[in-house]
């Protein structure tokens, strides 16, 4: 029998090996054990194994999608290079983007493309690791305590934060955090001192703490800046949370397109350990191979076993059965970058920085602003307030994404709505990972939610049909309602769309589902001229 670890080594040996070439799943097989079809389905769930003849891909979401994508993919074909459209690379405020191996390149022309000929490697090869992907972010704070994250910020190698959470003991750090009113920053804002308490609770002992950093939702690239220039507030914060829940083991699960963030943390987690700040804690990374989905919790630790990265049936919650079936704590990169912070200046200092709740957030805007960044401001500004940092619009707003892909749009008219996790749901949207979009009034917004369903059609596992049906069936209605219209016809295209989107809400297992058929629901009743 194949050992838990030869199981997780499995996406690990395949990427190695070059992807799922002919031969390679019965090779590994002979090799670990692991059953060949077990192989094979990892290798062909994951799109950066599926498709190893693949020399470079294109980022075709909706923010490199509107700064010429679609041109960028066409010249690297007539180059010659063996190139195919991917979806989002979190690049989304330096579009369009390609991703070369491993490695994302930023704002490329035509003519660097067209340049390298067929040869992959020549395309902005020159290019320093730091000069390629660091983007904007802000703004500038006089006063860096009325931030809790500061991104531009000394980096801190003193570990002073694990050591005050230390001498301060679990039941006081538990206490800070439910008096910050720290709210999960990776979409679905769940309070984090229940899962610190969760996992604290349970009589196994052996825990384990996971970092997830499998940021792939359009519009959203703020873990990539927090990782790039806060590592030691991530890794730190980590060796917090697995001290307070009682774990040794930290797992740190990063998307495969993050070569260079990976670095960046892997630098830091040396340093850390060369210094001894953090005694009795290991750190583990992880590649990710191209799954939207496994930024969702139990998909991620699906991936992480060395499985296809498929959403598990909850309860039980990982709380109580995460990792290898053991009590798991699990938290996007910028919750996790809040913690030392909240543990040196106390819950109640985090709190108040909100303005319509707590903390500040990381905002992310990208599409027609004039300079898109990651901004770190108080929850609860509204769009204008955020586009002002941004350098204010580039032409007259008609609609913005408030939360990423998963949001849908709202209209100009919402520009005044608080970006926070209650303002927007009475709106019938959602803050996610505040992946701003905004789009002028250029923008076709039939063709945008295309773009939006497109990424949903391809990111979903497949595993429950509401889903895996659901997203096909609207895209594809809504490319037939397209159609009708350029051909002046009066087809009911759209008619059955809300039928199909309670059933996607109602019947898939995780959110991609649940949220797929938003894009196309809030255009249709912000927007109907656009689908005349």
């Amino acid at each position: 029998m194949p050992s838990q670890e030869d199981r997780a080594r499995v996406p690990e040996a395949l990427e190695a090996a070059g992807g799922l070439r002919p031969g390679v799943a019965r090779a590994l097989a002979r090799q670990t054990g692991v059953p060949e079809a077990e192989i094979y389905g990892v290798g062909s769930f994951f799109h950066l194994l599926s498709e190893p003849e693949v020399e470079v891909r294109v980022c075709q979401g909706l923010s490199c999608r509107l700064a010429g994508a679609e041109a960028l993919l066409e010249a690297a074909r007539e180059s010659g290079l063996k190139a195919e459209g991917c979806q989002c690379l979190a690049a989304c405020d330096q579009p369009p983007a390609l991703l070369r191996r491993r490695r994302v390149l930023p704002a490329l022309r035509l003519d660097e493309v067209r340049g390298a000929g067929a040869d992959p490697g020549a395309i902005r090869a020159a290019a320093a690791p730091d000069d390629v992907w660091a983007g904007q972010v802000g703004p500038e704070a006089d006063d860096p305590e009325h931030l809790a994250i500061n991104l531009l910020g000394p980096l801190d190698w003193s570990g002073a934060a694990f050591a005050r959470a230390a001498s301060m003991g679990a039941a006081a750090v538990f206490d800070g955090l439910e008096r910050s009113g720290l709210q999960g920053r990776g979409g679905a804002g769940f309070p984090a001192h229940i899962k610190w308490r969760g996992v604290a609770s349970q009589a196994e002992t052996e825990r384990y703490v996971i970092l997830n950093a499998d940021e792939g939702e359009p519009g959203t690239f703020k873990d990539r800046e927090v990782l790039l220039r806060r590592p030691d507030r991530v890794v730190e914060g980590l060796a917090i949370a697995a001290a307070a829940v009682g774990a040794t083991q930290v797992y740190c699960y990063l998307r495969g397109e993050f070569e260079i963030p990976w670095q960046a943390l892997e630098g830091a987690i040396t340093r850390f350990d060369a210094e001894g700040r953090f005694p009795g804690i290991a750190f583990h990374l992880h590649a990710g191979q191209g799954a939207y989905i496994c930024g969702e919790e139990t998909a991620l630790m699906e991936a992480l076993e060395g499985g296809r990265g498929m959403p598990r049936l909850k309860p039980p919650f990982p709380t109580e059965k995460g990792l290898w079936g053991k009590p798991t704590l699990i938290h996007n990169v910028e919750t996790i970058a809040c913690l030392p912070g909240i543990v040196l200046r106390g819950g109640d200092w985090f709190r108040e920085l909100g303005r319509t709740g707590a903390g500040t957030k990381l905002y992310c805007v990208s599409g027609h602003v004039a300079r898109p960044g990651v901004y770190e401001l108080p929850l609860g500004v509204t769009l204008d307030e955020l586009v002002e940092t941004a350098g204010g619009y580039t032409g007259r707003l008609q609609a913005f994404s408030p939360g990423g892909a998963s949001s849908g749009f709202l209209p100009a008219d919402k520009r005044d709505v608080p970006l926070d996790f209650k303002a927007l749901a009475a709106e019938g949207s959602m803050l996610g990972s505040a992946g701003v979009v905004v789009l002028d009034e250029s923008v076709d917004m039939a063709w945008a939610v295309a773009q939006q369903l497109r990424f949903f059609e391809a990111e979903s596992c497949g595993q429950c049909a509401p889903c895996r049906i659901g997203t096909r069936f609207l895209r594809e209605r809504l490319d037939a309602h397209r159609a009708a219209v350029a051909g002046a016809g009066r087809g009911e295209a759209l008619a059955q769309v809300a039928e199909v989107a309670w059933q996607m809400n109602e019947g898939s297992i995780c959110g991609l589902g649940q949220a797929a058929a938003l894009p196309l629901t809030s255009a249709l009743e912000h927007f109907p001229d656009a689908f005349a």
